[in-house]
This record gives C-alpha cells, sequence and structure tokens, in this order.
C-alpha cells in the first residue's frame, strides 16, 4: 500500500477508490463529500453521514478548488 498526500488531508492510494483522491486515513473520497454539499447536504450532515471533521471537509473543498484553478478551458467553434 502506497499513498500519497497530494494536498493537506488528501491522499490517494492505488488500492483505495481506484486511486481516486481521498480524505486522509479514510475510504471517502473528494468527489462524494462535494458533491453531497452540492446536492444541498450541509457541512455538519456531510460530518455526520462519513464521521468527518469539519478541516476534512474544507480540506475537500480547497483541494476541489485548486484543481478547478488548475484546469485550462479551450473553446471549440
Amino acid at each position: 500500500m502506497q499513498k500519497t498526500v497530494i494536498a493537506p488531508r488528501i491522499e490517494v492510494d492505488k488500492d483505495v477508490r481506484f486511486g481516486k483522491p481521498v480524505i486522509a486515513g479514510t475510504r471517502v473520497p473528494v468527489d462524494l463529500v462535494i458533491g453531497k454539499l452540492a446536492g444541498g447536504m450541509t457541512v455538519e450532515q456531510v460530518m455526520a453521514e462519513y464521521e468527518l471533521k469539519r478541516d476534512d471537509v474544507l480540506a475537500a473543498l480547497s483541494y476541489a478548488a485548486q484543481a478547478i484553478s488548475d484546469e485550462q478551458i479551450r473553446a471549440v467553434r
């Protein structure tokens, strides 16, 4: 098992969730946390549902924001 920390509180491991970014020490994928928040769950509800700390949820948001800021989109006609 080889875990790689890719951001504060975020790690990847090819043997956990097919190498998707997860909250460190859990099997909870970052995209799941973001999706639940986007779907209307509160931070507190996500924390309770997945046994996360507030810092875990905020780390997922921070990682997602960074990933989007690095993205380049080119208009195609």
